[in-house]
């Protein structure tokens, strides 16, 4: 990003220094990273944390003498958006969002570099309008082209190729021959869209399902649905193969289910796209499981632990052997929590392996091992490899059967830290279940160091959550003793920022159980389920459920969200 003023262009990064955000030895190293891996000076200064972005925007605007706008706070009208074409929103990065009220002549337009004359220029010529540029975020910027013109760009791409299809009465497999041959393709563009749209709304997953007379797409986001597009039922066979030819599977099968992988660059960042396809009664029915390279190494601090949690979660890593499971339903972070813990543990004196299926993300230092069930490299089989490879912290993507969970256990009690995750609804029914696994009871009290059950609630929207004291029935919920004391709880509600959802992101909550002297008597006895999770109280244990009353007490989640998660483990109101 450069900066004109009159004839003398300025660099941001000078700019920075000459006002002291940044030192020159800062700027140096941003410009050396910013080589490498590209981007916009600023945002790489962000990126490397030399500068927050409140104070990258107050420099910015103070030296600019321009303003800044928060795009995501902005309701954007359909009329205002269709001033500028297409082309120069993507060229420039920039996004009209409404006349001026004192003077209707005057366009303001947020920009990623609003002192970028060619573009005042341009978008001033193709809407008849004096422009006033306004500063804002890349990233909101590409949301907002993704949220607003995406659909569009997609829905015209579709056309086009229900039209060539039409026209060019293709058979079957004609048609698949054309869309591997042309990169350019009308349904090329379609599916790069609505990948690139779900990365840019945040979603987790995107659904393509066959309708009887249409194709619905969704996305997951912040865990829930949200319906984004349908198209007609001819495009279907054209979407599912451009799929099945990026993520590596078999074009002509359609009968059997198929799972792929695909690798994509969206703003910058590289993505990890899991594909599973499965055959319905009206088609191909395709999922895709999107993952940032990044997004699952995360700093402890994201994780949402609280301090109390955090000491407990930091004295269960630095046991030096043993085994550290992470239980909890599909998609409820168990992989961020893994990763996040093999990072802590990963320095330059131990030995990492991992058994994955599939490796999820790659981290530097660590040796990564991918299962191959057809060449007969299952968790076991190179589990048994692996303890050949001198390891001192072997992670097992998953404990699947009987012959995993020996061979872990095995390894944990000579002296090998071992973690792992195991899908349970609560801390002390992990235990419970690998001891159905076939594991002596005496066996998995010596081996076991600390369990992690844990679920992800959706955040408040801290825009618009709405404050409410609590009723009697509701403390008695939250596990409040006092029944006269008054109890604020918030509400969702629905703005823009948070696209009316009334939530924005999501955050954990644990129960976390380290396994102390006394728990491994009771385990070693063979106890229930809720004998050592009593056990485990009386140490200060704290269930899903208490976690999940602090977040609603702390107005960070609501009660819904609490019973979503609280009635899934069992517990009782």
């Amino acid at each position: 990003m450069r900066i004109s003023t009159g004839r003398k262009k300025i660099r941001v990064g000078d700019l920075l220094v000459e006002a002291g955000a940044i030192t020159e030895e800062e700027l140096q190293e941003a410009l050396a990273y910013q080589k490498e891996h590209g981007g916009r000076i600023g945002n790489v200064i962000m990126e490397l944390g030399f500068i927050s972005q409140d104070l990258l925007v107050t420099v910015l605007t103070t030296q600019m003498g321009i303003d800044f706008i928060e795009l995501k706070a902005c309701k954007l009208d359909e009329e205002i958006l269709k001033l500028v074409p297409e082309n120069l929103v993507n060229k420039y990065k920039a996004v009209p969002i409404g006349y001026d009220e004192m003077n209707p002549n005057v366009l303001r337009v947020a920009m990623v570099d609003p002192m970028d004359i060619n573009a005042v220029d341009d978008i001033g010529i193709a809407t008849n309008t004096q422009v006033e540029p306004l500063l804002a975020m890349e990233d909101d910027v590409m949301e907002t082209i993704g949220k607003y013109f995406g659909n569009s760009q997609a829905m015209e791409a579709a056309e086009q190729y229900r039209r060539e299809m039409e026209s060019e009465g293709l058979t079957t497999a004609e048609e698949e021959a054309l869309n591997e041959d042309i990169e350019n393709s009308p349904v090329v563009l379609l599916v790069k869209q609505i990948i690139e749209g779900g990365v840019r709304q945040r979603a987790s997953d995107i659904h393509i399902e066959p309708l009887e007379s249409s194709v619905r797409v969704r996305y997951r986001i912040d865990g829930a649905l949200k319906h984004v597009m349908t198209y007609d039922y001819s495009l279907l066979s054209g979407i599912s193969a451009r799929i099945k030819i990026i993520g590596g599977m078999d074009i002509a099968e359609k009968r059997k289910p198929q799972d792929g992988r695909i690798t994509i660059m969206v703003d910058r960042r590289e993505f990890d796209v899991r594909v599973s396809i499965l055959p319905t009664v009206y088609g191909e029915k395709t999922v895709m499981r999107l993952t940032s390279k990044d997004g699952l190494t995360k700093p402890k601090s994201a994780l949402g632990f609280d301090a109390e949690t955090l000491k407990v979660f930091d004295g269960i890593l630095s046991n030096p052997h043993g085994i550290i499971l992470v239980t909890g339903p599909t998609g409820s972070g168990k992989s961020t929590t893994l990763y996040t813990s093999l990072s802590e543990l990963n320095t330059e004196d131990v030995n990492i392996i991992t058994v994955e299926d599939p490796v999820e993300a790659n981290i530097d230092g660590i040796n990564q091992v991918q299962v191959n069930v057809k060449a007969e490299l299952t968790f076991a089989a190179a589990l048994r490899s692996i303890l050949r490879q001198d390891p001192d912290i072997i992670m097992i993507g998953e404990i699947r059967d009987g012959e995993t969970a020996q061979i872990a256990v095995q390894a944990a009690i000579t002296g090998h830290l071992v973690v792992s995750t195991l899908h349970t609804n609560s801390a002390a029914s992990t235990v419970t279940r690998i001891i159905d696994m076939g594991i002596e009871p005496y066996v998995a009290g010596d081996a076991l160091v600390g369990v992690i059950a844990q679920r992800l609630v959706r955040r408040l929207c801290t825009s618009c959550k709405q404050a409410r004291l609590a009723e009697e029935d509701e403390k008695k919920i939250l596990g409040i003793e006092d029944m006269d004391e008054d109890v604020v709880i918030y509400e969702p509600v629905g703005c823009t920022l948070c696209g009316d959802t009334g939530f924005a992101g999501r955050i954990g909550v644990y129960e976390m159980m380290p396994v102390s002297k006394e728990l491994q008597a009771v385990i070693a006895r063979g106890s229930t389920a809720d004998v050592i999770e009593k056990q485990a109280l009386s140490e200060g244990m704290l269930t899903l459920k208490m976690g999940a009353a602090k977040h609603v007490v702390n107005g960070i989640t609501s009660l819904s969200e609490m019973k979503k998660i609280t009635y899934e483990t069992g517990d009782e109101y």
